[in-house]
């Protein structure tokens, strides 16, 4: 299942603040806190040198680049609530990168450190996850190292024939999947417009592979109309008209039109990379689609849509008027290229490789069908309230962005689904706190089968979908140790026992400095907890893998009476990989 539809909840430590909010907050922190504890922190002596006041505790370390260990000066750290991410303490690193946040309560704290050039970060960050520092008698916080990643650059000219720059052209940045997790995808990373020289730039950008693609229509271009204004009195179209009827195909980095030739840009740490793009314009193609009048006097839409690595960057619907008029609808001003085309009544899906302007066969295609349902919680009740219902293809051949419905009351409808594999996933709305709840499809019941998990098949004809849907209302809680001692930054896998819905039901967490975990969100099942240490890059939603740390793991089981806190009886053991 993809990642982006996998409920893996962040947690406390989820990344709540957008990096340039918490930049903001911790400014701002610094600015109201008190010249006496400043002026502390900066001249304290090396760590452990300053006895904090009795039952009060210090946060100690040293910020340092990652790429190269030397230590960062006048870096802001800052202690947030692990409750609210609310500043409790701030300092600014010395010349030798250490710093020292004083006398603070027993608790735990979230870490984070920003300076500039470098990305925000929280402490001991992997993915969505970082590890809480945990104050309190016996616990060791002084000696932290707090390492910050350079951002990198990736800038570069976006060029049209004869080096003329190309004005708001629009530049889409994806990042390349990391090789060892079969599961992940490309992924849009960042868009940006081209300024009047032609110019773009991406920054603060983590180290990794890149892939660019720019889209643009040219100035000067003009796309006539095949219906009416195009045509002379002779009936010919206008010789000007077709000389300036041209388009600029979607063009990747390094100047080519074609998706899998697209060259990766490999960015490291601190690194600025220059990546110049030049557009090649071609005349534009033509497409003519049967657009035929309903009974009731309106038209059958049709829509052209294309879409890089997987992420849908246009769209084009029928004209009304000119459908309405002459039964046809013409898409003009088409760059060559591969496209979707929806057209038809009921409607059909058709992969266009557009290399020539073309009348659409409305037989041509892959029928959809309409998908309706209705959600129900996990004692048989139904969904109250709206929601968010999306479906997403299993396989990724249809529709790489979201098919998105709104559920009332329980109730959705999808008008227009190809057949295929489906995962379902929902959120609930709280229109009080204005935001989104993830909800988990535990089980469905489509087409006369019912299973567990998301998962189901569209075929041929309308279907109805029940799915029970669950907020999970347990956290389990527990600690990672070998040898009877907590260990810090070590990835926590709740693993169901059906491996088949791992996707779905599974949690993720990052132990804290004491080797506190918590897994939020649990609807009932039976499990199995495992600890691994360095296990970040491991492919980890794979079966075959996940299976191999089991044995060593703790069995768990959530039943509805669990309530809201499940702590495990014993810790659980640390593996390593």
């Amino acid at each position: 299942m993809p990642r982006a539809l996998a409920h893996h909840p962040a947690g406390r430590r989820n990344h709540r603040l957008s990096l340039l909010v918490i930049f903001v907050v911790l400014l701002a922190a610094m600015c109201l806190s008190a010249p006496a504890q400043t002026t502390q922190s900066l001249q304290a002596g090396p760590a452990g040198s300053s006895a904090p006041k009795t039952g009060l505790y210090r946060i100690a370390g040293t910020a340092v680049n990652a790429a190269t260990g030397e230590p960062l000066r006048h870096t802001t750290v800052a202690a947030l609530s692990e409750e609210d991410s609310h500043t409790v303490a701030s300092v600014e690193t010395r010349d030798d990168g250490h710093f020292a946040l004083e006398n603070l309560p027993p608790a735990k704290y979230q870490l984070t450190a920003s300076k500039r050039g470098f990305r925000t970060a929280f402490y001991d960050e992997h993915d969505e996850f970082s590890s809480a520092i945990v104050t309190g008698p016996g616990l060791e916080t002084e000696n932290l190292t707090f390492r910050l990643t350079p951002g990198a650059t990736l800038y570069g000219v976006v060029t049209a024939d004869g080096g003329d720059p190309v004005e708001n052209a629009k530049v889409l940045l994806f990042l390349k999947p990391q090789a060892h997790k079969r599961a992940d995808r490309i992924a849009p990373a960042g868009s940006t417009s081209t300024d009047d020289t032609g110019a773009y730039e991406f920054t603060d950008l983590a180290p990794g592979e890149y892939l660019l693609a720019v889209t643009a229509e040219p100035w000067y271009a003009i796309h006539p109309s095949a219906n009416r204004s195009s045509r002379t009195s002779g009936g010919d179209t206008a010789p000007s008209s077709t000389v300036l009827d041209v388009a600029y195909p979607v063009t990747f980095f390094e100047s080519t039109t074609e998706e899998a030739a697209a060259s990766p840009i490999a960015l490291a740490g601190a690194g600025r990379e220059e990546a110049n793009i030049n557009l090649h314009a071609v005349p534009a193609l033509r497409i003519e689609v049967n657009t035929p009048g309903k009974q009731d006097g309106s038209i059958t839409r049709a829509e052209l849509r294309q879409t890089v690595f997987g992420t849908q960057v246009s769209a084009v619907s029928a004209g009304f008027l000119d459908a309405l008029l002459t039964g046809t609808t013409d898409f003009t001003g088409v760059a060559p290229g591969h496209y979707e085309l929806e057209q038809g009544d009921p409607p059909r899906t058709v992969d266009l490789d557009a290399t020539a302007s073309l009348q659409v066969d409305p037989t041509l295609g892959t029928p959809t069908v309409a998908v309706s349902g209705t959600l129900h919680t996990v004692n048989g009740a139904i969904l109250d309230g709206e929601a968010v219902v999306m479906l997403q293809s299993h396989e990724g051949a249809h529709h790489a962005n979201l098919l998105q419905s709104r559920s009332i009351r329980g109730a959705f409808t999808f008008p227009s689904v190809p057949p295929g594999d489906w995962d379902l996933s929902v959120q609930a709305i709280d229109p009080q706190q204005q935001l989104v709840r993830p909800m988990t499809v535990v089980s469905n019941a489509a087409g006369g089968v019912t299973q567990e998990g998301n998962h189901f098949t569209v075929r041929d004809r309308p279907l109805s979908v029940v799915a029970t849907v669950s907020e999970g209302a347990t956290r389990v809680q527990g600690f990672a140790k070998r040898e009877n001692k907590g260990v810090a930054g070590v990835m926590i896998v709740l693993v169901p026992r059906n491996l088949n819905v791992f996707g779905t039901v599974a949690r993720r967490d990052q132990s804290d400095s004491d080797g506190s975990f918590s897994l939020l969100n649990v609807v009932p099942g039976q499990y199995t907890v495992v600890a691994i240490q360095d296990g970040w890059d491991l492919d980890w939603e794979q079966p075959d893998v996940i299976s191999r740390y089991l044995p060593n793991g703790i069995p768990v089981t959530v039943t509805d009476s669990s309530g809201k806190l499940l702590p495990l009886s014993r810790p659980v053991l640390v593996q390593t990989r």
